[in-house]
Formats: structure tokens, C-alpha cells, sequence
């Protein structure tokens, strides 16, 4: 799948069993509105292993990281896993000033987050 719109890219691709999403662009309010659906429904397949590649994101407000919660906790309920790759300090920046930082796996890169195994995530 993939979907292009002026400011916000989104690229969907298997690599084996795991489902990989790049987004490229503002992960806000008008994004939530595209995205929202597809990632849900990936949430709730029956073990859904997931990685969200949020290296080509530009900005994140409270919508975008309202996505990343809904998702994780989707995949969690369907007994599956979230990862999300990102070495942008303002992003970390949010995840920590939100108290999110344990709530995610997250890396630097999307070979590191495809090969880990469960545990091995950095923050």
C-alpha cells in the first residue's frame, strides 16, 4: 500500500512475517485521520508483529503519539508486538517528557528493530 499526498507518505511492506510502515512527513491531526484505519486493522490481526519506521517524520504533536499508543495497545491485545524506529532526540525527547519511554521498543535502526529479539530494545 501506498499513499501519497503533499507533506505525508505512508509505504507498507512485509519483510517475512513482520508487517514494516514508514511514514514520511507530519504525523498530526490530518495524518490520524488517513493512517488511523490501515494501522488498527494491522493492530488486530491475530499476533500482529509490527515496526513503524518513523525515521522520515518531521514532526509529532498529541494526535501522532495518540496513534502510537492505540496501536501499541491494539497489537498487545492481539498478543503481538510494536517496534518503532527513530534516533530523532525530539522524539525521544516526547516519549520521555510523557512518561512513554519503557512504553515502547524503540530503535535507531530498522535493521536492529526487524532482527531483535523480545527484551532487546534501546531507550
Amino acid at each position: 500500500m501506498s499513499d501519497v499526498q503533499p507533506g505525508f507518505v505512508v509505504a507498507e511492506r512485509l519483510v517475512g512475517a513482520i508487517t514494516v510502515v514508514e511514514l514520511h512527513g507530519e504525523l498530526d491531526i490530518v495524518a490520524k485521520t488517513r493512517i488511523t484505519d490501515r494501522l488498527e486493522s494491522l493492530a488486530r490481526a491475530p499476533r500482529p508483529d509490527l515496526v513503524l519506521d518513523l525515521r522520515q517524520v518531521t514532526f509529532i504533536d498529541c494526535c501522532g503519539l495518540s496513534i502510537l499508543c492505540r496501536v501499541r495497545s491494539r497489537a498487545a491485545r492481539s498478543g503481538g508486538r510494536l517496534r518503532l524506529v527513530s534516533c530523532a532526540p525530539a522524539f525521544r525527547r516526547l516519549l520521555r517528557l510523557t512518561s512513554l519511554t519503557g512504553d515502547f521498543e524503540l530503535f535507531d535502526d530498522l535493521t536492529s528493530a526487524i532482527a531483535q529479539q523480545p527484551n532487546d530494545a534501546i531507550v
